[in-house]
């Protein structure tokens, strides 16, 4: 009897080590994605400036997005080479005065604030008085930036009067870590009137999805005479807004009422954008409500967005914990039909739309076949920087 019970025992202990191992490769597996990605972005963008396939340097959020990515690489690794590939884009860019090359205020454009929160991150590992000051030049931004009537950024000053969910993640993540490394706490009120604003004008709550954009004037070729609103719902425009509310309550008092709404409204977006994943792949559709329509398919930069989303805000339990399950999904999704092993032994994600916005010189009308009709390419950094991101919090 004494023999069975230490067979027993055995079996347990071999049993109880195994799912250990197991649990341990997985973290790994993510772990290794992560530097796996990190490298490939190395390797296809030597410089940083370089990442969305521009021609000279400029600053820009795409930028700021994969610097984050590879910084938290670096930080879960300890690889300098990550580190320098960072520091070296910042070294460029910022003057000892905190000026920053290319970055115009006069423009108020919204996607310039986002190319700072890497900053944050920069300062805390390399801390150096001109990425502090180069914080502060973004954020003056943000002190005058052109309103809405209710108080609104504009998504851009050639485009006013009008509000995008993209300027959501534009701004608000950095607004809000800024509110909190200098104790501006009227500032998360302020953010908090960005995301209802946008969300009282945006939100469908038949498909339970956000429109793309909100023309307070109703004079562009886009806007519902009625509602302002844009016509369709495109896939990245609803990623980059829920990744703004998971971003941003990381910085805001659990006890202030912005922590409430934005929590809610994450919950309830994240809830609704699961009734249009694809049930076979796990992915999302360049328009969302639309799978079937010609034309339409299934996109990496959103796709990519929304496993971040999920996993990052279920660590931090802004969503219950079983989305770290489905991240884990659609990661899976993403790995079987989206990644791609190179002859060079780098990765690429496919199926990436390179661009979507609304007006301007190209009259943009927001139509169905305007959002199928822009460019597709591999390794855009809207879905590379996500997507590490992702991997990094999955290996949690």
């Amino acid at each position: 009897m004494k023999h069975v019970h230490i067979t027993i025992l055995s079996i347990c202990i071999f049993l109880f080590l195994t799912a250990c191992s197991h649990k341990t490769n997985t973290a790994l597996d993510y772990k290794s994605y992560a530097v796996k990605l990190s490298n490939s972005q190395l390797t296809h963008d030597p410089q940083l400036w370089m990442a969305d396939g521009v021609k000279k340097p400029k600053w820009d959020y795409t930028q700021g997005l994969v610097a984050k990515a590879v910084l938290a690489t670096y930080i879960a690794t300890g690889d300098s080479a990550y580190l320098r590939y960072v520091y070296d884009f910042a070294d460029y860019f910022i003057n000892e005065d905190g000026t920053i090359k290319t970055y115009k205020k006069s423009d108020y454009n919204i996607d310039k604030v986002n190319g700072g929160p890497f900053l944050f991150m920069l300062q805390n590992l390399c801390p150096e008085p001109r990425f502090a000051a180069a914080i502060d030049t973004l954020y003056q931004q943000l002190l005058s930036h052109p309103r809405t009537t209710e108080g609104g950024f504009w998504h851009k000053k050639i485009y006013p009067h009008q509000m995008w969910l993209d300027g959501l993640y534009m701004a608000e993540p950095f607004y809000a870590e800024y509110a909190s490394a200098h104790g501006l706490h009227d500032a998360y009120t302020d953010i908090q009137l960005q995301f209802e604003t946008i969300d009282r004008h945006t939100y469908d709550s038949l498909s339970g999805l956000n429109y793309h954009g909100w023309d307070e004037a109703r004079e562009q070729i886009w806007a519902d005479s009625v509602t302002g609103c844009s016509p369709h719902f495109w896939g990245r425009s609803m990623g980059w807004y829920m990744m703004a509310m998971a971003d941003a309550l990381d910085f805001i008092p659990a006890e202030h009422p912005a922590f409430s709404s934005i929590k809610s409204m994450l919950n309830r977006s994240a809830a609704n954008i699961l009734r249009y994943q694809d049930p076979d792949t796990g992915l999302w559709f360049q328009v969302l409500d639309m799978p079937q329509a010609e034309g339409n398919y299934q996109e990496a930069t959103c796709s990519a967005i929304f496993c971040y989303t999920f996993a990052k805000a279920a660590n931090k339990g802004y969503l219950p914990k079983e989305y770290k399950a489905e991240a884990e999904r659609i990661f899976k999704g993403i790995e079987k039909h989206l990644l791609i092993n190179n002859e060079d032994g780098t990765l690429s994600l496919t199926h990436c739309c390179s661009v979507a916005g609304l007006g301007g010189k190209q009259q943009r009308d927001g139509s169905y076949n305007y959002y199928i009709s822009e460019p597709q390419r591999n390794d855009d950094p809207k879905g590379i920087g996500p997507l590490i991101l992702a991997t990094l919090e999955l290996a949690k």
